[in-house]
């Protein structure tokens, strides 16, 4: 027997090959497919099943197209309701692989389909359970994400996911691995571990929602408390993972429409599509074409693009780093951006060259920002409002970057703003959006905040995030 946690750290995503005997069965895959089969083809075995946890509400998964190219049955817990062929399973079912099997077990609670499933080794012996979103390494799965036009409320949820650990899983041997879908990062919880995978019984000890003495009332108080809103796109990708999506191979084959300068431009004016600029936050500050977003794929891309880009149909051109492309279009489809449309051939290096208009945000470093601050500077501090009580500059506002397109009208396009984040990511995301939507007088800076902590910039913290001013 074989298990290899294939883990994403983008999405902080964990997908799962198992092999016995000549067959693979792959738990929670990512929406690109050949990584799995390549896996099945070197060792000589076939892709029998494909297990999905629940309706994934951050990532778009890869049972479709890997069901198509394998023949593998997609395995969905009870009460899972899908526009494409599978198999809806049992509690309790018993699946074989090789010398292994899988059994079902139901686990409402995260979503309403939320299903475990425990993987026994060839003595028969519980070795493993797979829980998806079900329980987390630290923490347990948000009850928030299924609500149903308010017939389904986060407690009921809550304790259905109370019922689920006590008497599905915390029944197990202590022994067997846990292995979650998401690690920290993830906004599928509220405080994972950056642990992927641990023992049963270390998370009976050490999981605040596992706790021994604990009520069904106090489970689901502390497992409600303190959720803040799901990204924007974690319903659509839920939908699109229920209802079906178009081939990834479709999807790669449209973003790989490599344009010359004029032809990216024409694109551009003629489709109205979004510029996604995805070098690093240095590259983009020093010159970008006009009207360009900045989403670096060196940072939470994935996430981000789900977070701020509200169409998942907007048609998308890209300039990426040499050799990115591919790699871009891939990750904008993981999140269901289905609709790049081409990219910028020989990179930005190639617009320069044709003497092309651009763009530049003025920047400073840290050390600049000290020496020009002033109680008179208007601040936006684009962390969230958790790190923003935590600790701010002095008469900063915080104006989230997730809240930045429904807040814009609290801002002034006759005002300059200096920007700042934890480490400039964000705040460069956010002057890239401001600015391509006529705000000129921005002063991104570009450095770490607890740099700007340390400095003679005054701070203070325990206080409540106020509002931006006009």
């Amino acid at each position: 027997m074989k298990v290899e946690q294939i883990y994403t750290g983008c999405l902080a995503q964990g997908a799962y090959y198992i092999e016995s005997n000549g067959e693979a069965a792959i738990i929670d895959p990512l929406r690109e497919t050949e990584p799995y089969i390549a896996k099945a083809k070197a060792a000589g075995v076939k892709i029998k099943y494909i297990f999905e946890t629940h309706f994934h509400a951050d990532f778009v998964s890869g049972h479709l197209d890997l069901a198509k190219k394998t023949g593998a049955k997609i395995i969905y817990g009870p009460t899972a309701e899908t526009k494409f062929e599978k198999h809806l399973a049992k509690d309790g079912e018993v699946f074989k692989l090789g010398d292994v099997s899988f059994t079902v077990l139901h686990t409402p609670g995260h979503t309403p389909e939320s299903t475990t499933f425990l993987l026994k080794d060839e003595k028969e012996k519980d070795y493993a359970i797979f829980t998806g979103d079900t329980l987390f390494i630290g923490d347990v799965g948000r009850p928030d994400l299924a609500q149903k036009n308010g017939k389904l409320t986060k407690e009921e949820l809550a304790s259905w996911l109370f019922d689920s650990l006590r008497n599905k899983i915390m029944t197990l041997s202590n022994d067997v691995l846990v292995y979650p879908a998401h690690g920290a990062g993830s906004a599928c919880g509220k405080n994972m571990s950056s642990e992927t995978w641990d023992t049963l019984g270390n998370q009976k000890k050490t999981n605040y929602a596992l706790r021994a003495d604990m009520t069904k009332e106090e489970f689901i108080k502390e497992v409600t408390d303190g959720l803040l809103p799901p990204p924007n796109y974690f319903q659509k990708n839920a939908a699109l993972n229920k209802m079906g999506y178009e081939s990834i191979d479709t999807v790669m084959k449209r973003g790989a429409n490599a344009l010359t300068p004029r032809a990216f431009e024409s694109v551009a004016n003629e489709t109205d599509a979004l510029i996604l600029d995805v070098r690093s936050k240095e590259e983009f500050v020093k010159g970008f074409i006009p009207n360009s977003i900045f989403i670096g794929l060196d940072g939470s891309f994935a996430p981000w693009v789900g977070e701020l880009i509200p169409d998942l149909m907007q048609p998308i051109l890209i300039v990426a780093p040499k050799g990115k492309s591919t790699e871009t279009v891939k990750r904008l489809a993981r999140v269901g951006y289905d609709n790049a449309v081409g990219y910028l051939e020989g990179g930005f290096e190639a617009w320069i060259n044709e003497n092309r208009e651009i763009d530049k945000i003025e920047t400073i470093d840290v050390d600049t920002f000290a020496k020009e601050f002033s109680n008179e500077l208007n601040i936006i501090d684009v962390r969230k409002p958790t790190e923003f009580i935590a600790e701010q500059v002095e008469n900063a506002q915080n104006l989230p970057l997730g809240a930045l397109n429904n807040s814009m009208s609290e801002i002034s396009k006759d005002k300059k703003y200096y920007m700042h984040c934890r480490s400039g990511f964000r705040s460069t995301i956010a002057a890239s959006i401001l600015k391509a939507r006529g705000f000129e007088k921005l002063v991104n800076v570009q450095g770490k905040y607890d740099d700007i902590s340390a400095s003679e910039i005054p701070t203070s913290d325990f206080v409540c995030p106020s509002t931006l001013k006009k």
